[in-house]
């Protein structure tokens, strides 16, 4: 039985994301989910939890969970270096950075477990669709947000952009990877657009499957999907 952790789902919510967790426990048993609110402490602290998963957020909210987890940063840094599975998507990723800077110049301080930082231009939303690999597997998705990261990922990005921008629009490495930290602003949700990457993360938490829930409906809009994005006509933002 693999063990999940939702982080503050009552405010880290956005976008749908919510929903690779439910699509994970959709394709199998051996999945229970836990969820911890804002008052609570985290359960990876105290027991054997084999994902901590946080969704997308406000910029405000950001804010309060880099509060709430500033106490905790060794302990994540520690669980982190036993591989322990941390899945932060959407700018979920930023609260794990150096810092987030507003657009007057202005820093919050993050958990600095990662070696980027975000910048804010809440003026501008980006848009973007998102073609991607990682080792062997296409990934598919979409972009929305007010701010991006810096910094070098080119040794630990999570996704090897084909099509759209990196973490930024000035690179191609898109996410970060440390150990089993996985931080990205792709969505989706990312999971059930992408059911080969679904097994990838079920691989990593040793849930064995004969099958994902709708698989051949989930495969089928992939592919159509995937087909659209890798047409050269295909516009991205």
């Amino acid at each position: 039985m693999a063990k999940i952790e939702i982080l503050y789902p009552e405010i880290c919510n956005l976008y749908g994301n919510m929903y690779n967790i439910k699509y994970l426990q959709q394709c199998t048993d051996e999945i229970e989910v836990f969820e911890t609110a804002l008052t609570d402490k985290p359960k990876f602290l105290t027991e054997n939890i084999d994902m901590v998963y946080i969704a997308p957020m406000t910029e405000k909210s950001q804010e309060l969970v880099i509060e709430k987890l500033k106490p905790y940063v060794q302990e994540i840094k520690n669980q982190i270096e036993e591989n322990k599975i941390f899945f932060a998507i959407g700018n979920a990723l930023e609260i794990f950075g150096d810092y987030i800077e507003n657009e007057d110049g202005t820093k919050i301080e993050g958990l600095g477990i990662t070696n980027l930082y975000a910048k804010r231009d809440m003026m501008h939303r980006y848009n973007s669709l998102f073609l991607g690999t990682i080792e062997d597997i296409k990934i598919v998705g979409f972009k929305s947000q007010f701010s991006m990261s810096f910094g070098d990922n080119s040794k630990n990005y999570l996704f090897k952009t084909e099509k759209g921008d990196g973490i930024n629009k000035q690179t191609k490495f898109e996410g970060v990877r440390i150990n089993n930290f996985i931080g990205t602003y792709v969505l989706g949700p990312i999971l059930i657009l992408n059911p080969q990457f679904c097994k990838y993360i079920l691989n990593l938490l040793n849930v064995g499957i004969d099958k994902l829930a709708f698989e051949d409906e989930v495969t089928k809009c992939y592919r159509i999907r995937l087909k659209e994005f890798e047409n050269p006509k295909t516009i991205y933002d």
